[in-house]
């Protein structure tokens, strides 16, 4: 109100002077501004936020698998919001899938009823012009039938060494064989990429001219263990798909009540909490008198939160805090600028 006033005569003064308004048609002018000034903008986001809130409630209940990908998709590169999607969609029945060869387009996709697939430029290493080439090519001559197929038909500057290792690791090919034996065959594979030709001249497709045979015979090789495939969605993708590291500590995790969702929800700074995570980073820094102390980001399924330790706990700590590793924290929760964090007591290692 006391602004509206300090503007009130300017506005007056403006309007005779550089409107050529008489004064009386100003003030009155005036007097249906006024009014609107206190509650206009305060409606005006009212109804436009409420006409969304209703629009996107209705699409997630009447149409949820189109609307969380489209709500992902949005959220692409907000590899924490990406996490906060995944776990709303199992917390709601739906599957979020790895990419796949034949199934996925750029962005994310519903496939069924109940299952979203990752996109193909979602991959680090894999950007949007060499994923809209594999769809290009998928709809000019069909799905891909083999790992020999895929290298047959796309040249080797779009899937190149470091491409296709990305692609493997997130999943990409588990339709034609494990992630283990691609891995082990990757000189194989690369090989047979160059010598299928696939970018050479006088092509009669889009990508060139086939091969005389897209087969490949692939060497034994042992499978990458759980941990490294989830290691590697989490590297590629930003979020574990498959599983999560967690899972096989599900039995040990449930004495202990707190999530780190609620241990962010907790307002009472101080309170006592327990809380398993993995170590996503570990960042060490010298204090004062030159101890090294310890900021350290741990997550699970449903958010991340960091945690501090200090040189004690930190040296007693060391052989639990490594990047990747499961553990226990014990500690009290720490408000600071209204975000959250846990100072560490004691940190266990889960095996």
């Amino acid at each position: 109100p006391a602004e509206m006033e300090a503007q009130k005569e300017k506005f007056i003064q403006g309007c005779v002077e550089k409107g050529k308004i008489q004064k009386g048609k100003a003030e009155a002018l005036w007097k249906l501004i006024e009014p609107f000034a206190a509650y206009g903008f305060n409606k005006g986001h009212a109804a436009s936020y409420g006409k969304v809130a209703y629009q996107t409630a209705y699409m997630k209940a009447h149409h949820p698998e189109d609307y969380m990908a489209a709500l992902l998709s949005a959220d692409s590169g907000d590899v924490e919001r990406i996490a906060d999607d995944v776990a709303e969609c199992e917390r709601i029945g739906i599957r979020v899938l790895p990419p796949d060869i034949n199934e996925s387009f750029e962005s994310f996709t519903v496939i069924a009823a109940g299952m979203i697939r990752f996109g193909l430029s979602t991959i680090k290493n894999f950007g949007d012009g060499a994923a809209q080439a594999v769809i290009e090519e998928r709809k000019r001559g069909g799905k891909f039938s083999s790992i020999g197929d895929v290298l047959s038909r796309i040249p080797g500057s779009i899937i190149n060494r470091r491409a296709l290792e990305s692609l493997i690791k997130c999943g990409v090919f588990d339709p034609f064989s494990t992630r283990g034996v691609l891995m082990g065959n990757i000189e194989k594979l690369l090989l047979f990429a160059k010598d299928a030709g696939a970018t050479s001249e006088g092509q009669d497709s889009l990508f060139g001219a086939m091969p005389k045979s897209s087969t490949i015979v692939l060497d034994p090789a042992p499978p990458l263990s759980p941990l490294e495939m989830l290691n590697s969605e989490k590297e590629l993708l930003g979020i574990y798909v498959s599983g999560h590291p967690l899972d096989q500590f599900k039995e040990v995790l449930e004495k202990y009540p707190h999530s780190i969702r609620n241990a962010r929800a907790e307002e009472r700074s101080g309170y006592p909490l327990v809380v398993g995570g993995v170590i996503d980073s570990i960042k060490a820094i010298l204090t004062k008198k030159g101890d090294r102390m310890g900021f350290i980001t741990i997550s699970d399924r449903d958010g991340f939160i960091e945690t501090v330790a200090f040189p004690e706990v930190f040296k007693a700590s060391k052989d639990a805090l490594i990047e990747g590793k499961c553990v226990l924290l014990k500690g009290k929760l720490s408000k600071r600028n209204g975000e959250p964090s846990i100072l560490i007591e004691k940190v266990k290692a889960l095996s």
